[in-house]
């Protein structure tokens, strides 16, 4: 049975329901953590193989693309998505201007703030050295740019879906 420090995967999974809860009733918690850890896992196995599956100029990844796309590019017209620069990234200046556009996002995209992992590497897939935990909102930002910029299109040929951890 899968393991996370001394946590089975049975465990994390039954436990989810309290990733809803408010992050103030916490403290560092370990098992709190491998839970989100796992959730942001989850989540990352299955944007890849939609990628691997389908042209990501048709994907949606939620009801108001349009508008975080729109947004994204009138703050951060400059910002290279192809490969990201995780000390560019999260610098004093790039968190000024991300934190005001997160925000904006907090009554309108379910989960903004969740942690999300997201490729640096566009061309690549999910590895440890190829990740970094962002907010929920600032993955569907760099991805949509990704996608209906073309940066994307190549996962497919590239990479076939594979099956996720979850049977």
């Amino acid at each position: 049975m899968a393991r996370i420090g001394n946590v089975t995967a049975d465990q994390l999974l039954a436990g989810t329901s309290v990733l809803t809860r408010p992050a103030e009733e916490f403290e560092n918690d370990a098992t709190v953590e491998a839970m989100w850890a796992m959730k942001a896992w989850e989540h990352a196995e299955i944007y890849f193989n939609i990628l691997c599956s389908v042209d990501p100029k048709l994907l949606r990844l939620t009801p108001h693309d349009d508008q975080i796309y729109k947004h994204f590019r009138e703050v951060f017209p400059d910002l290279k998505v192809d490969h990201i620069d995780e000390n560019e990234l999260k610098s004093p200046e790039s968190k000024n201007k991300w934190r005001p556009f997160c925000e904006q996002y907090k009554d309108i995209v379910e989960d903004y703030s969740f942690g999300t992992l997201l490729r640096l590497d566009c061309r690549g897939e999910y590895l440890e050295q190829n990740s970094i935990l962002v907010s929920r909102i600032q993955f569907y930002a760099i991805e949509l740019a990704r996608n209906r910029e073309g940066l994307n299109d190549a996962i497919r040929e590239k990479f076939k879906p594979r099956r996720t951890t979850k049977s």
